[in-house]
């Protein structure tokens, strides 16, 4: 890959990397990832995310926050926690935040709670908002519509929906991350028929590590752990759904996720 690619998505301090994170990190260079901004979804898991990405300046980043899943267990506590952490060079974002309706892991007072305390963070700081969204699009909508005057940038991370719903966020300025959802021709064929009317300037792509490994890599990987390494086949499978090169598709998201995130 000529150009250098960004996963803007990657939750690098899972455990299923501790055997042998060196070697995933070199296995994304080597695919021309080159940065990678580490997912975190809770107050343990943000300080991990920083910590990591301390550990490769320029190379890795982080984000802080608090997923939807998680969200009982936001307290004040997390509140000055995310508010610290943003103060840290590594952060890039405040989240991954947002409503999880699907599984409802927390209950739904709590995820709208979190979520706006954690729009209430971005505001203050000026970061940029890591979105997470299933099952709950209009008290989403409702929620963030009412913070956005007040949020520099925010994407929907790792977008799953329908037209109608693409067609709302980016009408409401946001970004959006394709994941190698796309690449799922189960769940995924609906995402080839839409990708294309994101325009150049708001595309992202992102691994979502360890999960969603894509369906079209060939040959097999031989465990469905996901990693960077596979960033270039969301990229292929994105381009194609888009009749565009894949340098073209490279540069723009490259270009993107460098302004969105504010990278050196």
């Amino acid at each position: 890959m000529p150009y250098p690619l960004i996963d803007i998505g990657a939750n690098l301090t899972h455990d299923s990397f501790d055997v042998d994170r060196a070697e995933m990190m070199q296995r994304a260079a080597d695919a021309g990832v080159t940065r990678m901004i580490v997912t975190g979804s809770s107050n343990q898991g943000s300080l991990d995310a920083v910590a990591l990405a301390e550990t490769a300046p320029g190379r890795l980043y982080a984000t802080a926050g608090v997923h939807p899943h998680h969200a009982a267990d936001f307290d004040d506590t997390s509140t000055e926690l995310i508010a610290r952490l943003a103060r840290n060079d590594a952060v890039v974002a405040i989240g991954e935040c947002g409503l999880d309706y699907f599984r409802n892991f927390s209950p739904r007072q709590a995820q709208l709670d979190a979520f706006r305390a954690q729009l209430d963070i971005a505001a203050e700081t000026a970061l940029p908002v890591f979105l997470h969204q299933r099952d709950a699009h209009d008290d989403f909508v409702e929620v963030l519509e009412a913070m956005l005057p007040r949020i520099s940038r925010a994407v929907a991370h790792c977008f799953t929906g329908e037209h109608e719903s693409l067609q709302e966020y980016l009408a409401m300025g946001l970004w959006i991350g394709i994941t190698g959802w796309i690449c799922d021709e189960r769940r995924g064929a609906h995402l080839e028929e839409i990708v294309s009317i994101i325009p150049d300037d708001r595309l992202l792509i992102e691994t979502d590590a360890p999960y969603l490994l894509p369906r079209t890599i060939r040959p097999k990987p031989k465990t469905r752990r996901n990693e960077p390494a596979y960033l270039p086949e969301i990229l292929r499978v994105v381009a194609r759904a888009r009749n565009q090169s894949e340098e073209h598709v490279a540069k723009i998201t490259t270009d993107n996720a460098i302004r969105f995130f504010e990278l050196d």
